[in-house]
């Protein structure tokens, strides 16, 4: 059974089908751009100067663009897959890195009406009479994946993509754009996939599938920019970005849906919310950094007071000062250990004993792709040439490696996984991990409900478990911390002080530096003599585009564009249908994450359907079945 219930008791808010809509003029042909229109090809004469104009729906505008539209006669034929595609298909006039920014577009058969060229390729035109599971032509949706672990860099196909068969087997349109990774900054990756879901609506009929029904999906880093595309929808932030690369204009780069598998989103405050409820989990450090961590909790619970997130009644969720630990009491925190409750529920519920611990996490840190496969030539962030970064990779990795299989048993990541076949994520993401010691180790099979709470109570009881209801509470959100999910980063989880995270390279400057970018953490440090000058002149540098740090942060932060906390708030085009699910036991971010996300959603009027998985970590966590097909379903039921 799949569960989608955020807090103990919670009932979902009825979704206000609220769609802010958005015209963007396009009075003015992109000038200064460079036509890469010979790539494509096209179906129509078409000089250099030309422009290309449609009419789209999504905008009752008109598209404008030097590119061409796809060309017809330039398909090819998976007989396995009963697929016609074509790849190679340039998106952005003036592309800022031509090995990533192109895409490839893969169409059941059923949906082509096809002319043998002789040549390998077919001449295709739509057939609207056909339909695949129910949808035609033109109702079928159209699906992105976001293959993007560690915000990598993700490259576009270039030959048929087999993953492609389980969505065009469902009748959906599968399309594949690459993207600019971390090494370019933020936003460049968002930046991309937005033009990619322009010059799709710029083919509105010339392609099967309803431009009006994108959705996207991703794990991790991918997870994150999913949520920022559901987000930042026709953005006026973004535009400057976009007309830089040449992407197509006067159509929305908006979606319908968002799928996120643990995103790591929120980076304002990541680093607080880490310390909030992962810095209970440190041992051994200094005075200075328990200050720093100290420091970073309570600023957090300042942000949480001040974002008013609503429960489904309306009731303001708050952090109040506690005797034990920091701000560790009021509705927000009772709210947060009723999502921890439900997912062990949840977990009991579905589960027939004797049962035996299988986990799909693999290494702290996975970022395969939402097929549930490793990445394959997703993240060559060092084609940029981030030398530096490199350096760094290894001297982390080295470190990490002379930690003891003890060390590296938090919750049995490292320890149970090396040298069984699991993928090196560390090599896929090249984020910094320096994992804990402690916490409980859950293996093997057990008999019994009660068998499998001892084993959590291990080192203490704080799981109480009624036998004659099949329910369990915790004692606290702190010891549910310190047995399943203790801290696996340094402080700075995310903006590391040595600027040794995938986040610093995110917020760099495309050349392969590095760069600070929490502003909390600036003003904690500012009179430090080893940091304090780095992040100060971080706050204030800007990039080629005139925006700070901050300014950029905030573009790859959904809740600035869901909560009224932000100036972003209500100035996007918000996704209507959004599926969440994140590994509760993960040690990547916080368990706040998805849950203000969540509820940032939810009280904008969005359609959230959530579950905390219990006994998962940072993978694509699903209660039953895959993930492939838990999404397939999760679209057809927002559209049928």
């Amino acid at each position: 059974m799949e569960h989608n219930d955020v807090g103990k008791g919670e009932e979902s808010m009825v979704r206000v089908g609220r769609r802010i809509v958005l015209f963007l003029a396009a009075a003015l042909v992109l000038s200064g751009c460079s036509n890469h229109a010979a790539e494509n090809g096209s179906s129509a004469a078409q000089t250099e100067t030309e422009t290309s104009q449609a009419e789209t729906e999504r905008t009752g505008g008109t598209a404008v663009t030097s590119l061409p539209q796809i060309d017809a006669t330039k398909w090819k034929y998976n007989s396995d897959g009963k697929v016609y595609w074509q790849t190679g298909i340039s998106y952005c006039a003036d592309p800022a890195d031509e090995e990533y920014e192109t895409l490839g577009i893969f169409v059941p058969a059923a949906y082509m009406n096809a002319k043998d060229n002789g040549d390998g390729t077919f001449t295709c035109t739509i057939n609207s009479q056909a339909a695949v599971k129910g949808y035609t032509a033109d109702s079928a949706p159209i699906v992105i994946p976001v293959n993007t672990p560690g915000y990598s860099a993700m490259t576009a196909p270039t030959d048929y993509v087999a993953d492609s068969a389980s969505y065009t087997a469902a009748g959906f349109i599968y399309v594949a754009a690459g993207c600019r990774g971390r090494d370019a900054g933020a936003p460049a990756g968002v930046t991309d996939l937005k033009a990619a879901i322009r010059y799709i609506r710029y083919n509105d009929g010339v392609i099967p599938g309803d431009v009006d029904r994108v959705f996207s999906f991703g794990m991790s880093g991918g997870g994150a920019q999913s949520a920022l595309l559901g987000a930042t929808g026709d953005s006026e932030d973004y535009e400057p970005y976009l007309t830089a690369i040449g992407a197509v204009s006067g159509v929305s780069d908006a979606v319908t849906g968002s799928m996120c598998w643990c995103p790591i989103t929120e980076l304002d405050y990541a680093d607080e919310a880490y310390e909030w409820n992962l810095g209970s989990t440190r041992t051994d450090l200094t005075e200075q950094e328990q200050t720093l961590s100290n420091g970073m909790a309570e600023a957090f619970a300042q942000y949480i007071n001040d974002l008013g997130l609503k429960d489904s009644s309306g009731n303001v969720l708050t952090l109040t000062e506690s005797e034990e630990g920091i701000y560790q009491s009021g509705t927000y925190y009772e709210y947060l250990k009723g999502v921890v409750e439900t997912s062990l529920n949840n977990f009991l519920e579905d589960t027939t004993f004797p049962y035996t611990v299988e986990t799909k996490k693999g290494p702290r840190g996975g970022g395969g792709r939402p097929d549930g496969k490793q990445a394959q030539g997703t993240s060559d962030e060092n084609k940029a040439g981030d030398d530096t970064a490199k350096i760094r990779a290894e001297k982390n990795r080295k470190a990490s490696e002379e930690k003891t299989p003890e060390d590296k048993n938090a919750d049995g990541d490292a320890a149970s996984d090396k040298g069984n076949g699991a993928p090196d994520f560390y090599a896929i993401d090249g984020v910094d991990r320096n994992l804990s010691t402690g916490g409980v180790t859950l293996s093997g099979t057990y008999e019994t409900v009660q068998d499998y709470i001892d084993a959590l109570n291990a080192d203490g009881t704080w799981v109480n478990y009624d036998g004659a209801t099949n329910t369990a509470t915790i004692t606290s959100i702190a010891d549910f911390t310190n047995a399943c999910k203790r801290a696996s980063k340094g402080i700075g989880a995310f903006d590391a002080l040595d600027e040794s995270q995938a986040e610093n390279t995110l917020f760099g400057y495309g050349d392969g530096t590095t760069s600070h970018f929490d502003a909390t953490l600036a003003e904690l440090l500012k009179d430090d003599e080893t940091y304090g000058a780095a992040f100060t002149e971080a706050m204030e540098k800007t990039d080629s585009q005139g925006n700070t740090v901050t300014e950029r942060g905030n573009m790859y932060n959904p809740l600035y564009y869901l909560s009224n906390y932000y100036d972003g708030y209500q100035k996007s085009t918000v996704a209507d249908y959004w599926r969440i699910r994140t590994g509760i036991a993960q040690s990547d971010t916080s368990l706040t994450t998805e849950v203000n996300l969540v509820l940032a959603l939810r009280n904008y009027g969005a359609d959230v359907d959530f579950a905390p998985i219990w006994g998962e970590g940072h993978t694509m966590a699903e209660s039953t079945g895959d993930s492939v097909t838990n999404f397939i379903e999760w679209v057809n039921k927002c559209l049928k």
